[in-house]
């Protein structure tokens, strides 16, 4: 039996268990799913089931940013107005553009653009200031580790250590978040569940 079937429960400082924050969109990072169109077509696919239909919503490569003019416009064609610069975020600093309300509120585009109409701003977005001198955020560095092939070898053992095991306890046992409040609630009631996950792969192998 595979000893890492079993879950060794820690202390939770979450409210839900969630999967690695990489795992994501590792695989769009990997070359081989990257020009992949059966893959592209099934991520669409289950985009559109998240989204009931909608639009998938514009991103800041969607923007017109020039940094030389510390100038944007937005997908319609509008100008921004710059309400921020050197804004720190993760370990970066970025420009960030606002829309201006009038011309959001009667853009054409907004529902790509914006999940609710908008009420006191308009769409905001942000660039990374000066490309050359970025440092790498400590995402980024994860990143550069689980893409070199040692990092993608290891990487790929989760699937069968990991995933089951939040598979079994998310999906057959039904706890797709936790229900209680507090540190001590929050750890006891992960541990009933990790309790129950163990008893049956207990019972499992005495058959």
């Amino acid at each position: 039996m595979n000893s890492s079937s079993f879950v060794v429960s820690p202390l939770v400082k979450m409210f839900r268990p969630s999967p690695c924050p990489f795992h994501y969109d590792f695989r769009k990072r990997n070359p081989l799913f990257k020009a992949s169109e059966t893959y592209e077509t099934e991520q669409e696919k289950r985009r559109l089931k998240r989204s009931k239909g909608k639009p998938r919503l514009f991103t800041s490569d969607d923007f017109h940013y020039n940094e030389a003019t510390q100038t944007c416009r937005c997908p319609a064609g509008n100008a921004m107005w710059r309400s921020g610069i050197n804004v720190k975020s993760h370990n970066q600093q970025y420009t960030r553009f606002c829309g201006y309300l009038k011309d959001c509120k009667t853009c054409p585009l907004q529902q790509q653009c914006m999940r609710k109409p908008p009420i006191k701003t308009g769409r905001q977005v942000q660039f990374i200031n000066n490309e050359s001198h970025k440092k790498l955020s400590y995402v980024d560095k994860m990143k550069v580790k689980i893409d070199s092939p040692i990092g993608r070898r290891q990487y790929s053992k989760r699937l069968g250590c990991i995933e089951l095991v939040f598979g079994n306890i998310t999906v057959n046992k039904g706890m797709n978040k936790l229900t209680l409040r507090g540190q001590t609630k929050v750890n006891a009631q992960w541990q009933l569940y990790c309790l129950v996950h163990n008893i049956e792969k207990l019972q499992n192998t005495m058959h």
